[in-house]
């Protein structure tokens, strides 16, 4: 039996759902509230929570799935499918070190190739030539076209002739894979804006998206990432990955109440088809299903 998008968003919650399904059964309040802080859920979101869970009578389950939901979905909301104006689609891709940005961008390539868009990806990590070649050999599998780099080369020219490219070839999306980066690290910070100006260059209000590679790991350090890249470049969206491994998958809650800022993704897997659009409504119920 084939494995549908839902059956692989559940099973990589199945740290997260152990946590989550303990709350339609306990009955003390101190209990409820430190299983929620255990998944970073956050002080805010457990308060909401809980006070649902205190008005939900019998049906515990239903109004925490439609809490989550309500919680997960920003108030003012962006476009499902990016990229509905002038092509092509310029999406930069943003992160610390270690958040699985590279791969995020390999991924995305399969997922734009199967909705029939040509892609070009501009390698734009110019600091470690192990990020070229990893992302050479993404491109190659999704068979997409790549502007490569040298190392030490100037990033914002790695992603200016990534989009020379597409508009000369008039090709649909293109991916700028930047360098992981702490967001404390002011001059690091102004290098990846000066990335974000130079797209504009060629393409009025490029790059048409900012998104945010978050490691679900990380738990509340993930919120301050990505408060702290939000304030220096207004995120458009978040990819959130490795939520196959950990039990803090509550954290996308209090990241999406304080930015505001829609998840576009989430990564489940190691595999090149283990990224899938992100679904509010079924990122809840997977949350508590068996």
């Amino acid at each position: 039996m084939a494995t549908t998008l839902f059956d692989r968003l559940k099973a990589g919650l199945a740290r997260t759902r152990q946590a989550f399904r303990q709350l339609l059964v306990s009955v003390d309040q101190s209990e409820l509230e430190e299983l929620l802080l255990s998944t970073d859920v956050g002080v805010r979101a457990s308060g909401l929570l809980l006070d649902r869970v205190a008005r939900a009578g019998d049906d515990r389950r239903r109004a925490l799935e439609s809490e989550i939901t309500r919680l997960l979905t920003p108030a003012v909301r962006t476009p499902e499918t990016p990229g509905a104006g002038t092509p092509p689609l310029v999406i930069m891709l943003v992160g610390v070190n270690g958040s699985g940005k590279t791969t995020t961008v390999g991924k995305l390539c399969r997922h734009f190739v199967r909705d029939n868009r040509r892609v070009v990806v501009a390698a734009a990590d110019t600091y470690r030539d192990a990020a070229a070649r990893q992302l050479a050999i993404w491109a190659d599998r999704a068979e997409v076209e790549i502007v490569a780099s040298a190392q030490g080369q100037d990033a914002a020219a790695v992603a200016f002739d990534a989009i020379q490219k597409a508009l000369n070839r008039n090709l649909d999306v293109v991916l700028v894979d930047t360098a992981g980066r702490l967001h404390t690290r002011r001059d690091l910070m102004d290098e990846v804006a000066k990335i974000q100006r130079v797209c504009g260059r060629l393409k009025p209000g490029a790059p048409d998206e900012v998104w945010l590679v978050v490691d679900a790991t990380v738990g509340q350090n993930g919120l301050r990432q990505a408060q702290a890249f939000n304030e220096r470049l207004r995120l458009t969206g978040l990819v959130v990955t490795k939520l196959d491994g950990t039990a803090k998958g509550g954290v996308l809650v209090p990241i999406v109440m304080e930015l505001g800022v829609p998840i576009r993704f989430v990564g489940t897997g190691e595999t090149i088809d283990d990224l899938q659009p992100f679904e509010p409504a079924a990122f809840a119920r997977a949350l508590f299903e068996d």
